[in-house]
């Protein structure tokens, strides 16, 4: 996932490469203002109250995760000793009591409601995770985690929109529109920023805490207040959540045998979708490919290891290193590479697992890239399971191209750059793409046309 890449719903937060079975704007609006400047009832004090119970979660978290910890111990059947702290950690017997001193201030004064242990305890786990300030580490409930392996089927319920967090603005940014979605009937566009979600502000959220407010039921409402370049004030779009299907891979051919095949995310399904674009390429006489992997925010490492497998020479795909220095390795055998020349279209949302397969095409020089240059996010995820049936998804690595680029922060630059013109794109019923005509150019002349 590193899908977002937390992976809820069809909006997928992140560009996470993940070890599981895996964006800077261009041209975006200034900073959106922080929370509470716009609009009545969202001032300093309902700020300044949740920020200090954030707090209040996340040391409060300490608590209940080393109570969580022992329990693991006892359902493995170990020995039980009596509980002790390790020397570096945060838990000890001073910050327990000071907990219990919290909990029973908030028990006693809390006026805005009474809530359940088991609100305080998911909050406390959310907590924890935030504390790393690492945007890719967050914690899934059960239910979260079995939506997240649900979309790695290609099924989403939602609005059909793809996100991840702006670093310009910290506000979630569309970085796809799934075709046949309510977020295509409503004309929400890559690049919009979304400011609030129903009337309420979700400046300083995560994005998974987003993602949880714009999905539910089907066939239920929700308002999204929408940043958009160009426009002259804020947009109000409402959509109707539904089921959407979304295939990862499409394919057609075009005119003087060029391939056009789009990659718009790297999931279990991914693979077999990709095979066989490619074989029925090849079946209708491809002598050129385009490859699109605009707007991917990435995936699995499985996957998009397997379909650079399909593509490559003999040689290194991708490989990573730990905090400790571990390298693991990902590497081509050539008995696919493929045999005709390729032009390969990404963008600022082309991320994580999309910079993997980039990176290793140009490395490789089997390909030419253009667009714009890629989103960088040059890190690794791992989903790690618990008993209970929550996980938690963490940073494990860094991973190199395979002339040995750590493209975090920096991103890939395209071979041939070609912003993309919206306006036009946008303007027109035709939806004229120059990016695609520039690829087709380059392809071209690559064929010798």
């Amino acid at each position: 996932m590193d899908k977002n890449n937390g992976y809820f719903d069809n909006i997928k937060g992140g560009q996470g490469v993940q070890q599981f079975s895996g964006q800077g704007a261009y041209g975006a609006p200034a900073p959106a203002p922080p929370k509470g400047e716009r609009g009545s009832g969202k001032g300093l004090f309902i700020g300044g109250m949740f920020t200090g119970m954030a707090i209040v979660m996340l040391i409060l978290a300490v608590w209940y995760l080393g109570i969580s910890v022992q329990k693991v111990v006892e359902h493995s059947g170990e020995p039980q000793q009596q509980y002790s702290y390790a020397e570096d950690s945060a838990i000890d017997e001073e910050v327990i009591e000071k907990l219990q001193m919290l909990e029973s201030t908030i028990d006693k004064y809390f006026f805005l409601g009474d809530p359940t242990e088991e609100q305080l305890r998911e909050g406390m786990y959310r907590g924890l995770l935030s504390a790393l300030e690492d945007p890719y580490s967050v914690y899934y409930s059960s239910e979260e985690l079995t939506e997240l392996m649900q979309q790695s089927e290609g099924v989403y319920y939602g609005i059909g929109a793809v996100m991840g967090m702006d670093a310009e603005t910290s506000l979630p940014r569309i970085s796809r529109i799934i075709k046949n979605s309510p977020a295509e009937d409503a004309d929400l566009r890559a690049n919009d920023l979304i400011y609030e979600v129903d009337g309420n502000a979700i400046y300083g959220l995560t994005l998974n805490e987003i993602v949880g407010k714009i999905k539910g039921p089907e066939d239920t409402k929700v308002t999204l207040t929408i940043i958009r370049e160009g426009a002259s004030d804020y947009l109000e779009v409402e959509l109707t959540r539904r089921k959407v299907e979304s295939p990862t891979v499409e394919y057609e051919m075009m005119e003087e045998g060029m391939a056009y095949i789009q990659v718009t995310e790297f999931d279990d399904v991914s693979i077999k979708q990709f095979s066989q674009a490619l074989e029925e390429a090849r079946e209708a006489g491809m002598k050129g490919l385009v490859l699109d992997l605009r707007g991917n925010p990435g995936g699995n490492v499985t996957a998009v290891v397997e379909m650079c497998r399909m593509l490559l020479p003999q040689g290194m795909i991708v490989y990573t290193e730990d905090k400790y220095g571990h390298k693991s390795e990902y590497t081509c055998d050539g008995s696919k590479e493929l045999e005709v020349p390729l032009v390969v279209l990404v963008d600022s949302n082309s991320a994580s697992a999309s910079e993997i397969m980039a990176g290793a095409i140009k490395d490789h020089g089997i390909g030419t890239l253009v667009g714009t240059t890629t989103y960088g996010k040059g890190i690794v995820q791992q989903i790690i399971p618990f008993q209970d049936g929550s996980a938690v998804k963490v940073t494990i690595s860094a991973y190199y191209t395979p002339n040995g680029n750590n493209i975090h922060g920096i991103g890939i630059a395209p071979d041939v750059e070609c912003p993309f013109d919206g306006e036009a794109y946008y303007g027109s019923e035709d939806h004229p793409d120059n990016q695609l005509e520039k690829g087709k150019e380059v392809l071209g002349g690559l064929m010798g046309n």
